[in-house]
């Protein structure tokens, strides 16, 4: 599984990929947590507000930082 985090570097960008990183320990899954932030391929995923949440190339959020239980969720949805 493969989970981008969309984001200029920002704190918010920061935080969200650490809840990722946690979602994934948490549900013990092999996935990497990658971040992204050429605004050339976070525009080619459709997003205007980061932070933004991409898994298995599918975006789940943007604009906000989801919690982990909803990170999880995404997650547990594409497994």
């Amino acid at each position: 599984m493969n989970i981008k985090i969309l984001g200029s570097g920002c704190a918010n960008c920061k935080k969200l990929q650490a809840l990722a990183e946690e979602a994934v320990k948490e549900l013990d899954i092999p996935a990497t947590v990658e971040k992204v932030e050429d605004m050339q391929k976070i525009m080619g995923y459709g997003v205007m507000r980061t932070p933004a949440v991409v898994i298995n190339e599918r975006v789940k959020a943007s604009g906000r930082i989801p919690t982990k239980d909803e990170i999880k969720k995404y997650i547990q949805d594409e497994v």
